[in-house]
């Protein structure tokens, strides 16, 4: 990525990643790439803020060549400890070794156990600030939004908000801006990002918010390290996490199934035959071929799951009790969930489920459905009217 003029003499140096396919191990899929985002203010004193993963060093050092000698850095902002922001100071501070590495005290003691490397380290709180010259940096603790190292780095001058992973997308273009691109598709990466990451900590982003709300600060833009920034609608992206964060809902299911011999997705297609006749809309996803990444993302603003499985050993199959536990990660608040599922001898996936939607916190819509073999007439009506009484139960009319 060439280096892009984001106002007078504040740059974005950092790195388009348009290969990379998985994040956080196997996590996350990232079909569009990633950008790791990094942000040089040219003052009288200068200031970097947040690097780059580490294999892309050289780049982010080229990008920094295009505008000054990286001996001249004074500060290197480290809002994040995480290796994909992280990565590349060590061969930055060979360059400018008299910077000043700032970030919180669980930022200090990360970077010391991921480097093992001498730093110039000052510890900042919310509050503290440091003057480059006509600019000063403010700087915001955010711990847990997503590590407890995290913080938001503000240039009131600007207006400009810097807070590393929040608001931000996996997401690679050459174009920098939230009005270059197409809106539909960043705001399908923006939801995608908070639903796989962000989402349990829901209540924390929430309280954040606010907090910055009360400091009646202005925010005309946001610049995240991942993906496009927000020059245009900066607002829009904020009232989006208010609304993800307050757990707010829309009327639809999303159905998650896992299959042996085709009877649960049997089961599976006339159950959303009968919540769509019932007005609600719905999702039919196979988790053992659809990015689990994505259907995250659908079950961010539905108001019920129904997750079913065939029985294997008593219990259910591997690739959709891989996927419920990570659903139990994400603490769904204000979800309706049940179960359904074929059997062969014996029984067990279902009250598996239902035993982790207890555990994950979501109200259970039982009695949840267990058919032997493939469903006979009488039992396909029974998926039928399980999914018209679930439509009923989303939509309140139950």
């Amino acid at each position: 990525m060439s280096v892009i003029k984001v106002l007078d003499n504040i740059y974005s140096v950092g790195v388009l990643d348009w290969n990379v396919r998985e994040f956080h191990g196997h996590t996350y899929s990232t079909k569009r790439g990633s950008t790791y985002n990094a942000y040089l203010i040219v003052d009288e004193k200068i200031a970097l803020v947040d690097t780059v993963m580490g294999y892309f060093a050289d780049e982010l050092i080229t990008n920094i060549k295009e505008i000054i000698n990286p001996e001249r850095i004074d500060y290197i902002i480290a809002n994040h400890v995480e290796t994909d922001h992280s990565g590349a100071l060590p061969a930055l501070l060979n360059l400018c070794p008299r910077a000043k590495v700032l970030g919180t005290a669980k930022c200090k003691d990360g970077l010391h156990r991921n480097y093992y490397a001498k730093m110039n380290f000052e510890v900042v709180k919310t509050g503290d600030k440091i003057t480059l010259g006509k600019r000063t940096l403010t700087f915001i603790e955010a711990p847990m939004i997503h590590w407890p190292d995290s913080m938001f780095t503000y240039c009131p001058e600007e207006a400009l908000l810097m807070p590393n992973d929040a608001f931000g997308q996996h997401y690679a273009t050459t174009e920098r801006f939230d009005d270059e691109v197409d809106e539909c598709e960043l705001m399908d990466e923006a939801a995608k990002y908070y639903a796989n990451i962000l989402w349990p900590l829901g209540a924390i982003i929430l309280k954040k918010i606010e907090e910055i709300q009360k400091m009646n600060i202005p925010i005309k833009i946001i610049a995240p390290s991942h993906g496009i920034i927000w020059r245009s609608q900066p607002q829009k992206i904020i009232d989006a996490y208010l609304n993800w964060a307050k757990n707010e809902t829309k009327k639809r299911a999303v159905v998650v199934y896992e299959t042996m011999w085709q009877a649960t997705e049997k089961m599976a297609r006339k159950i959303i035959e009968g919540i769509t006749s019932a007005g609600v809309s719905a999702k039919l996803f196979d988790v053992a071929t659809t990015d689990r990444t994505e259907i995250v993302k659908e079950m961010l603003d539905a108001e019920g799951f129904l997750f079913g499985s065939s029985t294997h050993d008593n219990g259910m199959l591997p690739t959709i009790a891989g996927f419920l536990q990570f659903v139990k990660g994400l603490m769904p608040k204000n979800r309706i969930a049940g179960t359904f599922g074929s059997y062969g001898w014996a029984g067990g996936a279902v009250k598996e489920i239902e035993e982790i939607i207890k555990e994950a916190g979501m109200e259970i819509f039982s009695p949840g459905i267990a058919v032997k073999y493939l469903p006979d007439e009488d039992e396909f009506k029974r998926c039928f009217d399980f999914g018209v009484s679930f439509a009923k139960k989303i939509a309140g009319k139950l």
